[in-house]
């Protein structure tokens, strides 16, 4: 078995997917096996009882969201008598950033690999602070939510398809020449992205209140684009799994809990171990003591090469999460040592336009010491409360170790 040239392959069909967004619609209607008696969640499988505040949160919020129950003691009965499963957005085709929990009457981006014919969804982003991915569940969390779902959604979708489509693999490179790296910057292709829109929904005549709220709403959001990068990163990395024999990393994510990763080679067994509390800047009032180990569905963007691994082109993130413009570029530089390739449609302005490191590679994580880095918010470790900070993390080295003895039991190494 040549394990290299499975590497450059699963790389390769990485790299050649081409995200387009091409609408918006109900995830009831477009996820694979979704139903109304679920809910999806970030990160790897988990129960109920081992769950994250932020995670219950958001899962309460979105039970109160369907109109399945009246209050939090009632959201959490349905779920405590089994009325109601949790599965990963991962096993669905969807991400969802933090606790990234979806639910059935939510409207979803739907996002097409048009190279392969693979669908992936993601939710609307809400902006910063208290909000229901942060766990957040107040009654103005859930008014924001139903103003996105019943009017921000429908005119989004009209204007996308009256684009015919967003090539979000162009969006994505174009804005890491604009000081983004893809994750937790995104004011350049947030831009990007309302300055595409803002024509269509013009063109899409909604009433002039509606039309103006919307063009608030998104200039107002500098995370605008970031959920449909995620899916669009979710598309990439999924062309790349599934490819017999390959030690690329094909998922990582966190449920508030555990840290999971899939590797390509090893069909969708989870490798799991404690997710970490991130290091970073706290907003006014916190402090680490009230932050929660790192959660969400957002780490698919180092995953497909972007994030983290892209901050040589974004040194101002470090006023978000802590950090030097130098640390910034030696995070990216470090991310070449674990990676089986440099991107060749991602590429770094300060580094010569050199591709950003993309595919990580199994057996260079733990034959170097060195796993990816990730930047990230910060959930408060209450259900309720919302976003404390952002800062940087990286998972820990046993979920590594531990897939690469899977690897080589399986490959009888």
């Amino acid at each position: 078995m040549n394990i290299d040239q499975a590497n450059r392959t699963a790389v390769e069909r990485m790299m050649a997917a081409r995200p387009v967004l091409k609408g918006l619609a109900t995830a009831r209607e477009v996820i694979p096996g979704m139903s109304d008696d679920l809910l999806l969640h970030a990160g790897p499988p988990i129960e109920w009882t081992r769950a994250s505040g932020p995670l219950r949160g958001a899962v309460i919020g979105a039970l109160l969201f369907e109109g399945r129950a009246r209050d939090e003691a009632g959201a959490i009965a349905l779920i405590e008598r089994g009325e109601v499963r949790l599965e990963p957005c991962h096993h669905h085709g969807a991400v969802g950033p933090m606790a990234g929990v979806i639910s059935p009457s939510m409207r979803v981006y739907v996002v097409e690999d048009v190279t392969h014919g693979h669908r992936t969804f993601s939710n609307l982003n809400e902006g910063y602070g208290k909000v229901l991915r942060y766990g957040a569940f107040s009654g103005d969390v859930l008014t924001k939510l139903r103003w996105m779902n019943d009017f921000l959604a429908p005119v989004l979708g009209r204007a996308i398809e009256l684009l015919d489509g967003i090539d979000l693999r162009t969006l994505i490179a174009e804005a890491l020449h604009m000081g983004d790296e893809g994750h937790n910057r995104n004011k350049a292709g947030s831009l990007l992205f309302l300055k595409l829109l803002a024509p269509a929904i013009a063109r899409a005549n909604p009433a002039r209140e509606i039309h103006a709220e919307v063009l608030k709403f998104l200039g107002e959001n500098p995370l605008s684009v970031l959920n449909p990068v995620m899916a669009a990163c979710k598309a990439m990395a999924d062309a790349a799994h599934g490819v017999e024999g390959s030690t690329i990393v094909s998922t990582m994510a966190r449920n508030g809990t555990d840290f999971g990763i899939r590797v390509s080679g090893l069909g969708d067994r989870w490798l799991t171990a404690p997710s970490q509390v991130p290091e970073g800047l706290y907003f006014p009032g916190f402090s680490s003591a009230d932050a929660n180990p790192d959660i969400g569905d957002s780490t698919i963007t180092e995953t497909a090469g972007i994030g983290a691994f892209a901050m040589a082109a974004a040194p101002a993130i470090v006023t978000f999460i802590g950090g030097t413009p130098r640390d910034a570029l030696n995070a990216t530089l470090e991310m070449y040592e674990i990676t089986a390739a440099e991107h060749s449609h991602f590429t770094i302005p300060a580094l010569g336009f050199r591709g950003t490191p993309v595919g990580i590679d199994l057996r260079k994580v733990v034959e170097l010491g060195i796993t990816p880095r990730v930047n990230t918010g910060i959930a408060h470790k209450a259900a309720g409360v919302g976003q404390v900070g952002a800062g940087l993390v990286r998972p820990p080295m046993e979920i590594f170790e531990a897939a690469l003895v899977a690897y080589a039991e399986r490959y009888d190494i």
